[in-house]
């Protein structure tokens, strides 16, 4: 299956356990999509948003968690008081204008400002054209585009100049034969034009906007998705096998970090070498 297991293939950054520096000391920083779903699978994964989360938190941010779920964005807070580190949980619909510009404004008073922004949520859904309902596309599209315009729309505004915002996009944008949703495929297609727009917008006062596009990652959205398309598991892929969330959050700390003061417009492609080499 192509899964991250077994002794000597994964370093300690692929597993969470790598030492954390200080790469975000300071930094004010919302996590849309923070939370987490397991799908009720047993021995579920760590997700994308909560390992960004947790991360970021080690390398010194006050990390504001928001998710649809209350549940899902207090367990990862949770997880990062726990290791003695600061986060808030909030609960939001991305999708919904109002339910975003109000959370905006409370992390904003929780945190005393916001200096970097991750939009992290996403869901699958549909099987080809055929089983695509016209609602489901519309669901996807809301969850997967209109959200993560809201959180820049509403964010960047009073965001702190020379931040940094990440989008989570999908290689499936650019290898479409690795999912049959086609709705999940267009709409992570379309957050390089967003990636855009609001990058440019955004240069005048140093922000600088990036998206991060994830190949077959070992999380529950990737195992559903498998169980839909079992062929998904057999996908050769250069480095052998599929990656974890935190080498996935691992390269958003990166572009949030003053590592990256010089990038943005960028799309940063974390796949084991699957569109590049394959």
């Amino acid at each position: 299956m192509n899964t991250p297991t077994g002794p000597g293939l994964l370093h300690d950054a692929s597993t969470g356990t790598a030492s954390a520096g200080r790469l975000l000391s300071g930094r004010r920083l919302l996590v849309i999509g923070g939370g987490q779903q397991t799908y009720d699978m047993p021995d579920a994964p760590i997700g994308i948003g909560r390992a960004i989360s947790i991360l970021a938190a080690r390398e010194g941010a006050h990390v504001a968690v928001a998710d649809i779920d209350p549940a899902a964005a207090r367990d990862t807070v949770a997880s990062i008081t726990r290791e003695g580190h600061t986060g808030d949980a909030f609960t939001v619909d991305g999708s919904d204008d109002t339910g975003v510009t109000r959370l905006i404004a409370d992390v904003l008073t929780r945190l005393d400002g916001l200096d970097a922004l991750v939009m992290a949520l996403g869901i699958a859904s549909g099987d080809h054209l055929a089983g695509t309902p016209s609602g489901e596309w519309d669901r996807v599209m809301a969850v997967n585009v209109r959200s993560h315009f809201l959180g820049c729309k509403h964010a960047l505004p009073v965001m702190t100049a020379r931040g940094s915002i990440v989008l989570i996009s999908s290689t499936a944008a650019r290898l479409p034969t690795t999912s049959n949703a086609p709705a999940y495929v267009t709409s992570k297609a379309a957050l390089d034009g967003l990636r855009g727009s609001v990058g440019r917008e955004a240069a005048p006062r140093g922000i600088r906007v990036n998206v991060v596009m994830p190949g077959l990652i070992d999380t529950s959205l990737g195992r559903l998705a498998t169980l839909v398309k079992p062929d998904r598991a057999d996908t050769p892929i250069p480095l052998g096998r599929q990656g974890t969330a935190w080498e996935v959050a691992n390269s958003v700390i990166f572009l949030l970090s003053d590592q990256a003061t010089y990038i943005t417009g960028q799309t940063l492609v974390v796949d084991g070498g699957l569109s590049g080499l394959s």
